[in-house]
């Protein structure tokens, strides 16, 4: 009876055009706006790498000084000082690790059509590419000599590669940054996570890292820490007094094989702690911490409460549209009473009216999703025009399809609900005597 059902559901949404094209407006707007929302909310709070978050950890030890009465729970900053980096990267245990700093430089195009740029980039040490599955489209990564020399080598991504040579492969050409010659290595492929959790801390180019040297070439040449750079005490100036100093402004990655070597690092990293407070250093005492990749989106808040209030506010204003939308439904069954009183006194249940009636109410959710659907795409097209970074979040995949059309019938049948039983209630004998 169902596909019996469902093709009279269909009839039934021309009979009142006007009313039923209300309905499906009213539930395709609420959808829409509950649907872009949690579209973006999907994005921003979903596993960034699967399969693989369980296993990549950031380590954290607090070295800031130590004040009266303080409680160091929750700390300020998340970052570590580049003494502390290159310790944990000489020492771990892990089957991976990096250490990593934004920077930038200006870059001299080859092409005499394209003025001189500041480019934006990222100083990584090389297991970052295999440890975040970055894809290369040209080249690849550079070797570990080119890494302890601290070589003049680049990786630029795509949009700078093609915008600097065009279609060809430039692996092997030569580019002046800084006034230097740097080797191209590789172009990254289409590799723009969000959120940026590899580097959750300071700011970056909205399309992604416009490029990558090794982080002892960035080092060698006393590049800028670009974003956050916090100092407990006060350091004397130079590069040198920087790199030795308590300021905290590199970020750490570890990998191991499996997540349950994460009691190993978490050893390591107690016992790193200890032997530098012999060295009377980490005077905090402060517990130390390794986040998996979903804690450490959980830790710097990436989906915050503005998000998730909108969220709600998406939510509510879809209950407004199901309100709305009972009370067309109850106009529209209301008029079908001397339909539903024949066929009651023809043999019909009340059971077969309430699935005639609910089945015809998911007819007109499904025709609300599509609407909605569409309308949600419009709308994440909109939000993703106000920056490049929101265009790289305003998107749906297959799983937010799917939810779409769920939502959409799903309340569509919450809201029939009433209207379909106020129907089943009709009596026969009352209507008969009426006609």
């Amino acid at each position: 009876m169902f596909a019996y059902y469902f093709k009279l559901g269909l009839r039934n949404l021309r009979r009142n055009p006007a009313l039923t094209a209300l309905m499906v407006l009213i539930l395709a707007v609420g959808v829409a706006a509950s649907v872009s929302t949690l579209a973006i909310l999907h994005v921003m709070s979903g596993d960034p790498i699967p399969g693989k978050s369980e296993r990549l950890f950031v380590p954290f030890v607090d070295n800031g000084q130590p004040e009266e009465g303080a409680t160091y729970d929750q700390p300020e900053d998340m970052q570590l000082s580049y003494q502390d980096a290159m310790n944990l990267l000489r020492k771990h245990p892990a089957e991976r690790a990096t250490a990593m700093f934004g920077t930038g430089m200006p870059v001299e195009p080859p092409r005499k059509d394209i003025p001189a740029f500041q480019a934006y980039g990222l100083a990584p040490t090389r297991d970052f590419f295999a440890m975040f599955e970055v894809p290369f489209l040209h080249g690849q990564p550079w070797s570990a000599d080119d890494e302890t020399r601290g070589a003049n080598v680049v990786v630029l991504n795509r949009t700078v590669a093609e915008k600097l040579y065009g279609d060809a492969n430039p692996v092997g050409q030569r580019l002046v940054m800084k006034g230097e010659p740097f080797t191209v290595v590789g172009v990254l492929g289409d590799w723009n996570p969000m959120p940026r959790y590899y580097k959750l801390i300071g700011s970056g180019p909205a399309t992604g890292e416009e490029f990558m040297i090794p982080l002892a070439t960035a080092v060698r040449k006393e590049l800028t820490p670009y974003g956050s750079v916090n100092c407990s005490q006060t350091r004397d100036p130079g590069y040198a007094s920087l790199l030795a100093s308590e300021c905290t402004w590199v970020q750490a990655w570890f990998e191991t094989r499996s997540g349950a070597d994460r009691a190993e690092l978490q050893s390591f990293l107690d016992n790193y702690a200890n032997e530098q407070r012999k060295l009377g250093r980490l005077k905090r005492n402060a517990p130390n911490r390794l986040y998996d990749v979903m804690e450490w989106m959980e830790q710097r808040k990436v989906v915050g409460n503005d998000t998730r209030l909108s969220a709600w506010l998406a939510f509510g204003f879809l209950v407004l549209c199901l309100v709305n939308t009972v009370g067309l439904l109850l106009a529209k069954f209301s008029a079908r009473a001397s339909e539903v009183g024949i066929r009651r006194a023809l043999g019909a249940s009340r059971r077969e009216i309430f699935q005639q009636f609910l089945i015809e109410t998911g007819v007109i959710g499904l025709a609300g999703g599509l609407l909605g659907l569409l309308l949600a795409f419009g709308a994440l097209a909109l939000i993703g025009m106000q920056s490049r970074s929101m265009a790289a979040m305003a998107r749906m995949d297959w799983e937010m399809l799917g939810m779409t059309f769920v939502i959409s019938i799903c309340a569509a049948l919450v809201a029939g609900l009433l209207p379909t039983w106020r129907a089943c209630q009709v009596t026969p004998a009352m209507q008969l005597k009426s006609q």
